[in-house]
């Protein structure tokens, strides 16, 4: 008799603050990254798939990503000099109408 089946993992790569596209609110959202392993006997031992997505810790909503959107915002979050800036400033500067 041989057991096989799928196992999944959850990583947490990131939290970054960004506004939601579902609410419109600034909030945190979680970088996250699933992956699906097959596994022998209960030992996983390669991924099948590998996804990620964020989600919005205001509203909850989950907005899938590429492999190459994931890297940026994770390097953005590590801080590297030169990533691209996703998201929204949280608040505009003010100006005064005279200035």
């Amino acid at each position: 008799m041989i057991i096989f089946g799928t196992r999944g993992y959850l990583y947490q790569l990131a939290i970054l603050t960004l506004v939601c596209g579902q609410c419109g609110n600034p909030a945190a959202h979680t970088l996250r990254k699933r992956v699906m392993k097959f596994t022998l006997f209960f030992v996983p031992l390669f991924p099948i798939s590998t996804k990620y997505a964020t989600q919005c810790t205001f509203c909850g909503a989950e907005q899938k990503l590429t492999k190459d959107q994931a890297e940026q915002l994770q390097a953005q979050a590590a801080g590297a000099p030169g990533a691209p800036a996703y998201g929204q400033p949280q608040q505009q500067p003010y100006r005064h109408p005279g200035a």
